[in-house]
């Protein structure tokens, strides 16, 4: 084709000026929301909607996977470039709205240069083919069992798994594909799709019906039993177990019924689709309430030191996490707190329903470490960052122990029926969204019918304990010089 001398000047001033466009473009850099804790995770200018993560996984939980991460997102600004959260992973190619784009990583973001710049209020359509790798992560993010994986992502290590909006401010739907080889299970959180055979692997998906943070996501990938039973008002619960230890765990799992019954009559109906507990032949120090699939260590229920009282104590505060931290996320990791502050409190509750460890005994026993516990860790509220390379370290008892104590003050100032109230209201007012410390306060107030916010700061961001109400003889010691 040929072009006309005017035509010729226009396309060469076009030209022009987008090489204009890219030269004033900076070089790749990673960023970050803003959280005090976690300062470089999460990505400005962009809303996720919808994961679609696949995984091929061959046998072996030391080889990276192949994957393909699919992000449907809507624009919230005009972007030149989109920043991802990812690490430990090879990326092969990338598209943005249907084009190839340029991709480069900085720090533990993945760079994204799209063909054409992306519009404010615009979809957002991305795909990553990459892999994943499993190998030496003590950090979190995939974790290899005596059989194969599983996934711990709790605080920041899904984008050491896939490529994401790493932060829980950011929920979106998940539907996840597992190929694996014919003779494992495979299984995510949410309700199974599909399971389709090709040769001798099988493809196993699954989908939540409501929204989850990034690290709450769960795969499990091994030789494992799923057993079915129900919960309360017909409510699917499904269980993920080694297949060998199917009848040693079973007493264990037909527990669960009970305990969502327990839950229901203090905070209201379960919020999401289903539940269970994955039983994971592997060591991680903790147990974690991935979305819909708790992930609990083996040896819970199998080491005879662990008194029965306590195994199901910690069961439901797994349990309690789905309506307090995964249906009610916290707006920043400060606001942790609110997970498992909550969860604690109904773990207290229920081993004290059990005659086995009052909670006034626990709470007590809470206060007198409080003092030294706001001093290694912060306040409730307000904790310390972990240290580099071990942000783990961040679950320290303040935000367990010493934040339900913030819960015990809070029902003995404002008498037990506000506070049941309040904790119903909580759980339905913020249901599936994110909210923080400054709404609980709020809330609190109202139910109280008098304005709690210097009762509640001075609990959950003072450097010492307050005075417990109707307990003034109770003493903190303070910390170690």
């Amino acid at each position: 084709m040929q072009l006309t001398s005017r035509r010729l000047r226009a396309a060469l001033l076009a030209a022009t000026s987008l090489t204009l466009v890219a030269a004033v473009l900076p070089p790749p850099a990673p960023l970050g929301i803003g959280d005090p804790l976690f300062p470089a995770l999460g990505n400005p200018g962009y809303d996720v909607l919808a994961y679609d993560l696949s995984f091929t996984y061959r046998g072996n939980n030391q080889e990276p996977l192949d994957a393909v991460t699919k992000i449907d997102a809507r624009a919230l600004a005009s972007l030149e470039r989109v920043n991802l959260d990812f690490t430990h992973g090879e990326v092969s190619s990338v598209e943005v709205n249907g084009l190839p784009a340029e991709f480069a990583t900085a720090g533990e973001d993945l760079v994204l240069t799209p063909a054409r710049a992306v519009t404010t209020g615009s979809a957002l359509h991305i795909t990553v083919r990459h892999t994943s790798d499993p190998r030496g992560r003590a950090d979190g993010g995939w974790v290899p069992t005596e059989d194969g994986l599983a996934m711990a992502n709790q605080a920041d290590a899904a984008h050491r798994v896939f490529p994401c909006n790493d932060h829980p401010a950011d929920k979106a739907y998940f539907t996840i594909s597992v190929t694996a080889p014919e003779e494992l299970t495979a299984v995510a959180g949410g309700l199974p799709v599909s399971r389709s055979r090709s040769g001798t692997s099988t493809t196993w998906t699954y989908r939540t019906a409501h929204p989850m943070a990034t690290e709450l996501a769960q795969v499990s990938i091994g030789r494992s039993t799923v057993l079915h039973r129900q919960g309360p008002h017909g409510l699917p619960i499904r269980d993920v177990v080694p297949t060998t230890e199917r009848g040693r765990l079973e007493p264990w799992l037909a527990k669960t019924p009970t305990h969502l019954e327990w839950m229901e009559e203090r905070v209201g109906r379960y919020p999401f689709e289903n539940y269970g507990i994955l039983v994971a032949q592997a060591t991680t120090g903790f147990e974690l309430e991935t979305q819909t699939l708790s992930l609990f260590e083996h040896r819970l229920f199998t080491e005879p030191g662990y008194p029965a009282w306590y195994v199901e104590a910690v069961m439901v505060h797994e349990l309690a996490h789905h309506w307090f931290g995964n249906s009610v996320t916290p707006r920043t990791w400060s606001d942790l707190w609110l997970n498992e502050g909550h969860a604690t409190w109904y773990e207290a509750l229920y081993a004290d329903g059990l005659g086995k460890y009052s909670l006034e005994r626990r709470m007590r026993e809470a206060y007198q470490r409080s003092d030294q516990w706001r001093a290694a860790g912060g306040p409730p509220a307000a904790p310390k960052a972990a240290a580099p390379g071990q942000k783990i370290g961040l679950f320290r008892p303040i935000v367990y122990d010493g934040s339900a104590l913030v819960l015990y003050a809070l029902r003995q100032e404002m008498g037990s029926a506000a506070f049941e109230r309040l904790e119903r209201r909580w759980v339905s007012e913020f249901q599936h969204g994110t909210a923080g410390t400054a709404d609980f306060i709020r809330l609190a107030s109202q139910e109280a019918g008098r304005d709690l916010a210097g009762f509640l700061k001075d609990w959950l961001y003072g450097s010492t304990t307050p005075s417990m109400p109707g307990h003034p003889q109770w003493r903190s010691t303070e910390p170690a010089s």
